[in-house]
């Protein structure tokens, strides 16, 4: 049984959540409080297996309180978030600080579609349950080059990411390690319009290389990062002049898009030159096209189970027989840019 503590400063959100939540099986919900320093108290007393956290709140506002839990006792937590301009860089930065998801506060339209809304906070909760939670380091303050400083690249290398559950950190701590020359990066990450925005935003703040939201048309450049729309699947074409992004407004594969499987697809064309890493997340999506991708003479590679937040994407491709070795995630940039090294 999953134990869940709610924090909401709202008694009707608050009372939507622990119906939801205690209606999930396998979910009972042990405690409710208003701010955090009520839920202080509470998760002394009921040792909860997940908390959902709202972000605005008086008193202490849900980061603040994010900051001191992950920082005195790491816990899963599920945000609770305004899917809004104004909301997104919030939520990015509790993704950073530990949070392992985030789903939206229920507003009228999602009262409109109450199950498919219960079934993704119930699946939520439960995948954070079994998540792994790291105590929460500060990122480092100044941009700085890791690895491959002194590494020349590959003519026409391409590296690929594909992320889920706890990917936006693990994206940090790969990308805080790529030099400015590095070879380009695409990146398919399941996650929101607006909110990769607000990642990419704050991913080109932190790294050396440039990172975007990657638009159609776009030339994968040297030291340059594009990340897929929260609503778009991202794709790679060869033109006369290199390679572009593509972007397609297609149905969602694997029911996301954008689909990790749909860009890993793009590149098999492309073969020896591509690198590609299936980082942390739940389901499977991408595995089937990272087989491909190896079958056609890319290198391709997995985050290892012990470094992962939720090891299901990497293990999906791994047991398919679609990765050549697993890889911690503190060894992820090096092993990429290695094999591309000239």
């Amino acid at each position: 049984m999953v134990k869940v503590l709610i924090v909401d400063d709202s008694p009707l959100i608050r009372g939507l959540l622990k119906e939801i939540l205690n209606q999930g099986n396998g979910i009972e919900v042990v405690g409710v409080a208003e701010d955090p320093y009520q839920a202080r108290e509470l998760i002394k007393s009921t040792a909860p297996d997940v908390l959902t956290l709202d972000i605005e709140m008086p008193r202490m506002n849900g980061i603040s309180f994010l900051k001191n839990l992950m920082r005195l006792r790491p816990m899963p937590v599920v945000m609770i978030s305004t899917l809004t301009q104004e909301g997104s860089p919030a939520t990015i930065e509790a993704l950073e600080l530990g949070a392992v998801d985030f789903v939206s506060k229920p507003t009228s339209h999602v009262i409109e579609q109450l199950q498919s809304y219960s079934d993704i906070l119930q699946k939520k909760v439960k995948v954070a349950a079994k998540a792994r939670v790291r105590t929460f380091k500060a990122p480092k303050s100044e941009r700085q080059l890791e690895v491959g400083t002194s590494f020349t690249f590959a003519h026409n290398a391409i590296l690929a990411i594909g992320a889920s559950t706890g990917g936006t950190e693990a994206i940090r701590e790969v990308l805080m390690r790529l030099p400015t020359h590095a070879p380009p990066v695409v990146i398919t990450q399941h996650i929101p319009p607006v909110f990769s925005t607000s990642f990419a935003q704050r991913m080109d703040r932190t790294c050396a290389v440039s990172v975007k939201e990657a638009e159609d048309g776009d030339m994968l450049k040297p030291g340059h990062v594009f990340i897929a729309p929260g609503d778009k699947h991202l794709k790679v074409e060869r033109v006369s002049s290199g390679y572009v992004c593509r972007l397609d407004d297609g149905e969602p594969v694997n029911r996301h898009k954008p689909s990790v499987e749909v860009l890993f697809n793009s590149l098999v064309p492309i073969g020896k030159h591509v690198c590609a890493v299936m980082l942390t997340g739940m389901g499977s999506d991408g595995a089937k096209a990272m087989l491909a991708l190896k079958k056609n003479g890319a290198k391709t590679f997995a985050q290892d189970e012990l470094s992962s937040v939720v090891w299901g994407m990497p293990r999906a491709a791994y047991e398919l027989g679609a990765v050549q070795s697993l890889v911690p995630l503190s060894k992820v940039a090096e092993t990429m840019l290695d094999v591309v090294k000239k």
